[in-house]
């Protein structure tokens, strides 16, 4: 069996898969666990150098990354190569720390006794990779697992499968061992049921899930009833603060692109700017400026920085957004006709208070709401009105003020005089509340994807009680 993927922009198919079905997984499942132990033998320097190969093939495929992204989900030729370079580093990065893992010898009471704790593979994890950043996330999923002697298995979007499909095809051709990498792809229609017969196949031990916070509690339940941890990273409505003392200029570039690049498609993207009494109208002024010269157009064309949103009903979410926050005396500074189904303008709405839909919910479109607070304190305790806690940002000249205000913010990540949309592959990544728990990246990776042990040997004779 099959499906197809409709292109957001040309309303035709740009892409056919595998619609597989619960026995294809259960089988795919099987063979991940008999792959498993060998590629966990495997020494690290080895395992070391087959990613690096995996690196090079995820480079070599870039073209043909940036035409099924266009394809699948209406992406730009840019975003598509900047998903390529981060998931190349992410990549390497994960080559690195294969001689990383390591333990420890901890001190004993008892006469004779080595005692360690030790980092081994956990078997079989399984990664549920989302549409909007594919290659990033696809990569991110499997990348670190994988470095930590784990055998994979990814779960695609339906939204994107041949984006999904090409990832596995680069790791494959690096030399990956058969069954140590896999790939599901399936229907829509059957999501459910296949991610239900993921997470309860005996062979999978641990599931990382990047998604929305719906569709993530949903995933955490089931993994519950399994006794599985799961890894979850999930929505975001980042706050950016301006502060009055912040540097206008530097602070509107970074909320521009923090709110519009890839159509504000991104868990990181600004949703909410917070911006102190003192300061607002400078601040307003410069950046309607600045989005109003932000045109949206065909990403096959390439001549716009924005392209198209992901389908309709991201269109039609975002609209009600707008429509709610006019209602309640929200005012409109820049926005404009959503051209062919898909291809909506930037919109900035002013005056957002926390009655309105626009500062609860997450857009996950080309919407950024202002908000207008009163001081530091109030413009913390707006920031910290929500439910998510993924990404933040402030912006002030005062180097300490900043800090001082970043630990008062309860997200998984905050910049100082940068945007909310900053990734690297090194990096500790993940939220808190609503957003998920866990961590992606570096070091942080090796906790999450490995199991610690304690294993003692003695060297003197025992003496016992009884």
């Amino acid at each position: 069996m099959e499906f197809n993927r409709i292109g957001p922009l040309t309303a035709m198919v740009a892409s056919t898969s595998h619609a597989m079905q619960e026995s294809d997984v259960v089988e795919i499942a099987r063979n991940a666990a008999k792959a498993a132990p060998a590629w966990a033998r495997l020494g690290p320097n080895a395992r070391r150098a087959i990613l690096m190969k995996a690196a090079e093939e995820l480079e070599s495929r870039s073209e043909t990354f940036v035409e099924a992204m266009m394809g699948e989900i209406g992406a730009t030729k840019g975003w598509a190569l900047f998903n390529v370079a981060l998931a190349a580093s992410m990549v390497r990065e994960a080559a690195a720390l294969t001689t990383q893992i390591v333990g420890e010898v901890i001190p004993s009471d008892k006469p004779g006794c080595i005692a360690m704790a030790v980092r081994e593979p956990v078997g079989v994890i399984l990664g549920i990779a989302p549409w909007n950043a594919p290659i990033i996330l696809g990569v991110r999923a499997i990348a670190v697992p994988l470095a930590c002697g784990n055998a994979v298995i990814l779960k695609a979007s339906e939204q994107c499968p041949r984006t999904h499909s090409l990832i596995i095809e680069a790791f494959a051709q690096a030399g990956f061992p058969q069954g140590v990498v896999s790939i599901v792809t399936n229907a829509p229609t059957d999501a459910a049921t296949i991610v239900g017969a993921l997470i309860d196949a005996p062979e999978v031990k641990r599931i990382n899930f990047t998604g929305s916070t719906n569709v993530g509690r949903v995933i955490a339940k089931r993994a519950a009833e399994n006794l599985k941890p799961c890894l979850l990273e999930l929505g975001g409505k980042a706050p950016l603060i301006v502060l009055e003392d912040a540097e206008v200029e530097e602070a509107v570039k970074a909320a521009a692109f923090g709110a519009f690049m890839n159509q504000g498609q991104i868990c990181m993207s600004t949703e909410r700017i917070i911006v102190v009494d003192a300061i607002a109208e400078s601040f307003i002024k410069q950046f309607k400026a600045k989005v109003s010269t932000m045109a949206v157009g065909d990403p096959r064309v390439g001549s716009t920085p924005l392209g198209a949103v992901v389908d309709v009903k991201t269109v039609t979410h975002c609209q009600d957004l707008v429509a709610d926050a006019l209602e309640q005396g929200g005012s409109l500074l820049v926005g404009g006709d959503t051209l062919q189904g898909v291809l909506m303008p930037a919109h900035v709405v002013d005056n957002v208070t926390p009655q309105m839909r626009l500062f609860r919910e997450e857009s996950f479109g080309p919407v950024v709401g202002i908000v207008r607070a009163r001081d530091e304190d109030h413009a913390i305790e707006l920031a910290n009105d929500t439910e998510y806690g993924l990404s933040a940002a402030v912006f002030t000249r005062d180097a300490a003020r900043g800090l001082r205000v970043a630990r008062q913010i309860r997200s998984g990540i905050c910049h100082v005089n940068g945007p909310t949309v900053h990734d690297e592959a090194q990096m500790p990544f993940g939220g808190v509340g609503a957003s998920g728990y866990g961590r992606f990246g570096g070091k942080a990776g090796i906790d999450s994807f490995t199991e610690q042990r304690w294993i003692t040997m003695e060297t003197q004779p025992g003496h016992f009680p009884i």
